[in-house]
């Protein structure tokens, strides 16, 4: 019952009228962005940045990381690119989402030096907005079925992804020994997979929980970020060991290369900021004690 209602769930294109079709992985991405920025509000508010400066930072965001994004997509898949770079520069999908991270995160850090705003002040306020608006997006792939979906599963929720619009007939092409599993050397499109990007969605939740509850609280400035950097890294590790994505270097894929790093600058960035913020207190005691 529960793979079939989520199965069904799996509608590229929402709404047809006439010759103009509503796409759930726009919509979706859309949402993200709106929700990232109700936060990105409030948060910025809250720490004297602004409203205004929230808008600011969630329209780079949306233009520098969709950019980025698809940069970084057209690299990883340059072959198909030159066979229709129209349709691969242009398409619904495709996008990577660290990619979009990095550039967004130069531009949104120029704009903070521009205004006279510390980065990590800037970094923290953001986290829980960063978070919450991945999460959201991350069903973007989960309803168009672009091929971000998981390994074959017999658990209860295992999704038959064959209405999307890469079905796993042809993104387990990357995956030769699965093939070789099935009859013919394909994989049947109503095979169940590992629904990754509603666990994603899951995660994404979760973590932006435990940081909403934690911004409000005594912490050297930049802290939050270095606790998102450690929390979005772990998640985007774990959930790659069981998605379809190309294993590019001692089993790991591009993401997990790119999150381990992540998750040391995070943890070591946590290290960094208390003992500095310990090295501030003990100077105080001192200057007090003279």
């Amino acid at each position: 019952m529960l793979s079939r209602l989520l199965s069904d769930t799996v509608v590229p294109v929402l709404l047809r009228v006439g010759p103009v079709r509503v796409y759930s992985y726009g919509l979706m991405v859309g949402i993200g962005f709106l929700a990232a920025n109700c936060v990105a509000i409030k948060e910025f508010t809250r720490k004297g940045l602004g409203a205004d400066f929230a808008n600011q930072v969630t329209i780079l965001a949306v233009v520098f990381g969709l950019s980025g994004s698809r940069i970084l997509s057209l690299i990883e898949n340059w072959g198909d690119f030159l066979k229709d770079p129209i349709e691969m520069a242009f398409s619904s999908g495709g996008l990577t989402w660290y990619g979009g991270f990095f550039l967004a995160a130069a531009a949104i850090t120029w704009a903070a030096k521009r205004k006279g705003f510390k980065f990590f002040k800037v970094a923290d306020a953001l986290a829980p907005a960063l978070i919450l608006g991945y999460g959201v997006a991350r069903l973007a792939c989960h309803f168009s079925g672009d091929g971000d979906y998981g390994m074959p599963t017999n658990l209860p929720w295992g999704v038959d992804y064959a209405k999307g619009v890469v079905p796993p007939s042809v993104a387990f092409r990357i995956f030769p020994k699965i093939e070789a599993r099935y009859p013919g050397g394909i994989v049947p499109n109503n095979t169940l997979l590992h629904p990754t990007p509603i666990y994603e969605f899951l995660a994404c939740l979760l973590i932006f929980y435990v940081l909403w509850q934690l911004r409000k609280k005594t912490r050297p400035e930049g802290e939050l970020f270095m606790v998102y950097l450690i929390l979005a890294g772990t998640e985007r590790l774990l959930v790659e060991f069981i998605r379809l994505n190309p294993r590019l270097l001692f089993g790991l894929s591009e993401a997990q290369l790119v999150s381990i790093p992540l998750i040391f600058v995070g943890i070591l960035g946590v290290i960094f900021f208390h003992q500095k913020e310990k090295a501030g207190k003990t100077k105080t005691i001192v200057a007090e004690v003279r």
